[in-house]
């Protein structure tokens, strides 16, 4: 096709990624960062089956990835005083291959940064399209022109809001929220590449020893919240108010959020929606279908880049590949996110009674009998997709430009 230069906003997972696919296929490709520079921290995430398997060995990161694995064993469910309720083994949490998240992404970003030039400190304003391109107004001034644009900026999407409409119209909530930031634990747990999952009815502390580094995740149900996604001075005051009279080790984990600088925070929330492009305009990742935690979202990023960089290098048109795109992604993505919808009431159930249900079955899913069907079911989510073997191979040097857009 001769829609050939290609403007990325986001440069997480989905971003890079797609950029190193296109940039491989001969592309002209431009990511853009609202981040002043690459982004560090993150919690663990997980890849599963022979379709993630394929794809990051594709990419070519797949052994540097194995080199990072984070080696994660068991993960102790306890009940409100702090006693073992039910020992999780390693793969029930942390799947085939699992690395942190600014491991994963710096892997990928290294990867492909010969392929692509990175912008950090700017991100999209406008975007006015037109029979030949679409042009592209910045935050920082300037205006460039591009063939096609790509958001891959998050739940909290800058493109698709200026392509689609405004993110409530799409954004499917649960009432749950999460918070990540790294920590201290204490001693006394004796966490060593393992973790702890503490609950009471409606709220959730994991804390966990990963690589040598403590993280907690802490979530909580409250359907009337409202908040705003840039105020991290504010959502660590929501955190602190949620968690204020919680026991356990709680008091030590709220004291040393204050000061994380890795600390994260968001809605428990999923993308949906009948279209991911507009005209010259296309939407990746948790831009377009954010599945929620263990839905497989890096998963799906990854996977989605590959697939639209596939249609877009085969294709005869951005059109065509658009449509080609949807049509292979669509029933991958609905049924991650059909596994991800429930993951708040089962991370934090609202009720008493619940919890007690959900650690039995936790109990059941952990048994002999049923452990390898609870495999088979998570990777058979992560497998619901036949790859296509695009021929993306490298027709582009190996020179790599970070710097400014052009300005006007």
């Amino acid at each position: 096709m001769n829609s050939k230069r290609v403007l990325i906003s986001g440069a997480s997972i989905a971003g890079p990624s797609l950029a190193l696919w296109l940039g491989r296929a001969g592309f002209d490709v431009t990511v853009v960062e609202r981040a002043t520079s690459f982004r560090e921290g993150g919690g663990a995430v997980d890849y599963r089956g022979s379709v993630h398997r394929t794809v990051l060995s594709r990419m070519g990161v797949l052994e540097t990835l194995r080199g990072l694995d984070t080696a994660m064993g068991e993960q102790v469910v306890l009940d409100q005083s702090g006693r073992e309720a039910v020992r999780l083994p390693a793969s029930f949490m942390s799947g085939e291959l699992e690395v942190t998240r600014g491991d994963l992404a710096r892997t990928i970003y290294e990867a492909g940064l010969a392929q692509a030039r990175y912008v950090f400190g700017d991100s999209v304003r406008t975007l006015t399209e037109h029979a030949d391109g679409v042009t592209v107004e910045f935050e920082q001034g300037g205006t460039e022109e591009f063939d096609l644009v790509v958001g891959a900026d998050g739940m909290h999407s800058v493109t698709r809001r200026l392509a689609f409409g405004d993110e409530s119209r799409f954004r499917r909530d649960s009432g749950y929220f999460f918070a990540t930031f790294s920590t201290e634990a204490p001693a006394s747990l004796g966490l060593r590449d393992s973790g702890v999952l503490w609950n009471v009815p409606g709220r959730m502390v994991g804390l966990s020893n990963t690589l040598g580094e403590d993280g907690a995740m802490l979530v909580f149900h409250d359907p009337e919240l409202r908040y705003d996604h840039r105020d991290v001075a504010g959502q660590r005051a929501i955190v602190q108010e949620h968690f204020a009279d919680a026991g356990w080790e709680v008091p030590g984990v709220l004291r040393t959020m204050w000061s994380a600088s890795d600390f994260y925070f968001d809605s428990l929330s999923q993308i949906v929606m009948d279209r991911w492009s507009s005209g010259r305009v296309v939407l990746l990742g948790d831009a377009a279908w954010a599945p929620a935690p263990g839905g497989m979202g890096n998963g799906l990023a990854v996977v989605g880049a590959y697939v639209l960089a596939g249609e877009l290098a085969t294709a005869p048109d951005h059109a065509t590949a658009f449509a080609r795109y949807e049509e292979r992604m669509r029933p991958y993505v609905a049924k991650c996110q059909k596994q991800g919808k429930g993951a708040g009431p089962f991370l934090a159930p609202p009720t008493a009674k619940k919890l007690k249900q959900r650690n039995r079955v936790y109990r059941m899913l952990c048994s002999r009998l049923l452990r390898s069907f609870f495999d088979k079911l998570t990777t058979g989510a992560a497998e619901a997709i036949q790859l296509p073997d695009y021929p993306l191979e490298s027709r582009k040097g190996s020179s790599a430009t970070v710097g400014l857009l052009p300005q006007s």
